[in-house]
């Protein structure tokens, strides 16, 4: 029984370690693809622990930004990766200068056929380099709007107002235009515009309006808010309230805000905001007779 068994495991041991083919003159068996891919599986699990350990390094850390730390931690994950990788196939028997005989091969290929991906992996690590956005950041590109919720390595995912999650090719970001509200700091500037009927007080009109905006509290008192008398209009005399705000997320629901507030403040005041009117003149005379 016990030779049985022996014999049944030099079979296998035969079976796993037979050559399936060659790739410049290096042998690659069974064995040496089931070692690889154990060790690039085992090499993925520890560039997740080690991402992991590398943020919660970071995380006690409060004098670098939180861009540099998912940064770093990106590197991390990249560097265990790619390192694996390399073990993984000297296990399996596929030395550098092998690789290089099939990587001038692998080269056209991508050219031809990768090209958008191997575009949106440099940009992505032009993105990690270089930081023009970070996680958390409030931006726009191609008329999309909204927060920078993870940075990979082919594409960025942002999340909407409407929480609605839209995936972007990182290249976007490289050559297209991009406005980014976070890239300058923390803080952002709105502006509410509003017209008042002619014959109204204009320091009234800005006393009201420097009231409102002092009184909401999430209206920064440093840069302080500013009123502006940008115009005499058609029809109104038109004012500007320029504010500053940490709350990116939530701009909107702040002008609109204001807005309800100031509306209050001039039925209060009893300033009118009129509309647009139009004077018609008639000329006398017959109008021409259709046939």
């Amino acid at each position: 029984m016990n030779d049985e068994f022996v014999k049944m495991l030099e079979q296998l041991w035969s079976i796993v370690r037979f050559t399936l083919f060659e790739v410049s003159g290096t042998k690659i068996s069974i064995l040496s693809i089931i070692s690889s891919v154990a060790i690039f599986y085992l090499t993925v699990l520890l560039s997740r622990y080690a991402e992991n350990l590398v943020g919660k390094l970071l995380a006690e850390r409060k004098d670098i930004d939180r861009g540099v730390k998912d940064s770093i931690k990106r590197f991390t994950k990249y560097t265990v990766l790619i390192g694996g990788g390399f073990v993984a196939l000297d296990t399996m028997g596929v030395k550098m200068n092998s690789l290089a005989a099939v990587g001038a091969v692998l080269m056209v290929g991508i050219g031809f056929g990768l090209q958008n991906i191997t575009q949106n992996f440099i940009s992505g690590l032009i993105i990690l380099l270089e930081r023009p956005i970070k996680m958390g950041d409030f931006v726009e590109v191609q008329g999309v709007k909204g927060k920078v919720i993870s940075i990979g390595a082919r594409s960025t995912v942002i999340t909407t107002r409407d929480d609605v999650s839209i995936i972007v090719p990182n290249s976007q970001f490289i050559s297209e235009q991009v406005i980014n509200d976070s890239l300058s700091g923390e803080k952002i500037r709105l502006h509410v515009k509003i017209g008042v009927a002619y014959g109204t007080d204009p320091r009234l009109v800005e006393s009201i309006l420097m009231g409102v905006a002092q009184e909401h509290d999430r209206v920064l008192k440093n840069p302080p808010p500013k009123v502006f008398f940008k115009d005499f209009g058609s029809s109104s005399l038109d004012f500007t309230l320029s504010i500053w705000i940490s709350d990116f997320w939530n701009n909107e629901g702040i002008v609109s805000d204001l807005r309800f507030m100031i509306v209050e403040k001039f039925k209060e005041n009893e300033v009118e905001i009129p509309f647009p009117q139009m004077d018609l003149h008639w000329k006398s005379g017959e109008l021409p007779l259709r046939s």
